[in-house]
């Protein structure tokens, strides 16, 4: 196979799983938006962090597969990933909540 062939095939993949990722975030989002806590990681409760662990665990392995892709292509970095974990940790006593916080994500991902 010709590289070309190899460089469109793995474009593709990376579209498919830069897909599969917004849609994860997006599943996520709307279930913090519902009331569960711990996506942005804003709690010490253990019990909340393990509930969300298999989430944030995915969203981190795709992120990286998608980084790499997307250096093998000489891309910039995916910007949806590096916001998003930006977004995650300790903030201010005046911060937003993470329910309001996940409603503003959805609108700005379903904008």
């Amino acid at each position: 196979m010709a590289k070309p062939d190899r460089l469109a095939r793995l474009d593709a993949q990376r579209e498919d799983l830069e897909t599969d990722y917004r849609a994860t975030l997006i599943a996520a989002l709307e279930k913090t938006a519902a009331g569960s806590l711990g996506l942005f990681n804003r709690t010490t409760d253990r019990r909340v962090r393990a509930a969300i662990a298999p989430t944030i665990d995915a969203l981190t392995e795709m992120g990286g597969d998608i980084a790499a892709m997307r250096d093998r292509l000489m891309m910039e970095p995916f910007a949806l990933h590096r916001d998003f974990f930006a977004a995650r940790g300790p903030v201010s006593a005046s911060a937003v909540g993470e329910q309001k916080e996940a409603r503003l994500w959805l609108d700005r991902l379903k904008a």
